[in-house]
């Protein structure tokens, strides 16, 4: 059988299209919403909820999500995540027109953050498990490749740092051009056009059908152990991120384009992983890839720790980006190739219930932490307290990466 080559496959192209459109509006808001909360508060502690309050869904919902994957046609799933996300987009917008500073708006905020992460936990699990029914299995690194690059470029690269600019004229412009991203994506995706598959077996009972999947991780030891670490990575990486931009105002003393630019350093790794990551793959493996990855969020760590000059910073959060997106080309390659694709939904969502669900609770804990820090009977200075949580986050990515090195081995 004839394979066709990635970029003559029509589907593919139409869905690395929806993925670039929904990941641009991703980058812009990813921005936007840091810096609303930031207006609407100067509470550590209410702006790291809003970060927890988009993940927690992933604790919440990442289960149930891969049975719904599982039973649904995936193309229906993903558009009906995209048009809830429309929707919250505009309410994000109006919030951002009409509110003023204050705890009320900031819980609204992040309660909107809330119902976008649950949308986002079925949308991505839906994206991931689509990917093998468009590609050939031997084009699952190329072409996750390519859906990283996608977002790197676009939710990474060009979002951040054109949202600092529109935030100049504008905070609710994101949103209103967020939406406008996803209307666009959903056309993309409504134009798929794939066979329909036989249902073969009888679907089992939610409850009978989450406990197969659990079970079929849980007895897979090397991969269970991998989502036991990307679940300590991500509660670290999570709350890295939630804080990052205390850190970019008050250690740094950037603005909202300076922080755009800011978080394009990984993307700029990341891009440049996404590139020629899927032939180092082919050279190194799974395991490898993934421990380099932690190594290098554990040195960008403890560079943002001892609050290094900028241009050191910069340079570690190139690495990190580029490690840290060929761990991400190599672990759900070798998912969506070790899982069965009957389970695949299932499996894959227990797998990111472990590895995705603790981020959440990073966000408000590093929150946390620096609001603790600040309001002591001795208070740190708000420099210093900003500075704890990466110290936090040396300390475990640390602990973490020997004990992957000693335990972790992929079949």
């Amino acid at each position: 059988m004839i394979q066709i080559p990635l970029w003559q496959n029509r589907n593919f192209r139409l869905m690395f299209a929806s993925s670039a459109a929904t990941n641009l509006g991703d980058g812009l808001i990813t921005v936007a919403v840091a810096w609303l909360a930031t207006l609407l508060t100067q509470d550590p502690f209410l702006i790291g909820l809003v970060a927890t309050a988009r993940s927690l869904p992933w604790f919440l919902f990442a289960l149930p999500a891969g049975v719904i994957t599982d039973r649904v046609e995936h193309r229906r799933l993903i558009i009906g995540a995209d048009c809830l996300r429309i929707v919250i987009s505009l309410a994000l917008l109006t919030l951002a027109l009409t509110a003023t500073p204050g705890t009320g708006p900031v819980l609204l905020m992040a309660a909107l953050s809330f119902v976008l992460g649950s949308a986002e936990v079925l949308r991505d699990n839906t994206a991931q498990t689509f990917t093998p029914s468009v590609v050939e299995k031997t084009q699952l690194e190329q072409a996750n490749g390519a859906m990283w690059s996608a977002e790197q470029l676009a939710g990474q690269f060009i979002g951040p740092p054109l949202a600092g600019l529109l935030i100049g004229v504008s905070v609710a412009l994101p949103f209103g051009i967020q939406a406008a991203m996803l209307v666009t994506a959903v056309a993309l995706i409504a134009s798929i056009k794939l066979p329909k598959r036989a249902q073969t077996t009888p679907h089992l009972p939610m409850l009978a059908a989450l406990k197969e999947g659990m079970l079929w991780l849980w007895r897979d030891i090397p991969l269970r152990r991998l989502a036991f670490i990307l679940g300590g990575v991500n509660f670290i990486g999570y709350g890295f991120a939630a804080v990052l931009v205390l850190y970019s105002q008050r250690v740094l003393g950037l603005d909202a384009f300076g922080f755009g630019i800011f978080l394009t350093l990984p993307a700029i790794g990341g891009l440049a992983a996404t590139l020629i990551g899927p032939r180092i793959l082919r050279h190194v493996t799974p395991r490898s890839a993934i421990l380099l990855g932690m190594t290098g969020f554990t040195a960008a760590a403890l560079v943002l720790a001892l609050q290094s000059p900028l241009w050191l910073i910069a340079i570690f959060m190139v690495l990190d980006g580029f490690s840290g997106m060929l761990w991400n080309i190599a672990q759900v390659s070798y998912r969506q190739r070790h899982i069965p694709a009957p389970l695949l939904g299932r499996v894959n969502s227990a797998f990111r219930f472990i590895g995705t669900g603790p981020a959440a609770f990073g966000a408000f804990t590093f929150g946390w932490l620096i609001s603790w820090a600040g309001s002591g009977a001795e208070p740190w200075g708000m420099a210093e307290a900003v500075l704890l949580p990466y110290w936090v986050a040396f300390v475990i990515a640390g602990a973490l990466t020997l004990y992957a090195t000693a335990r972790l081995q992929l079949r």
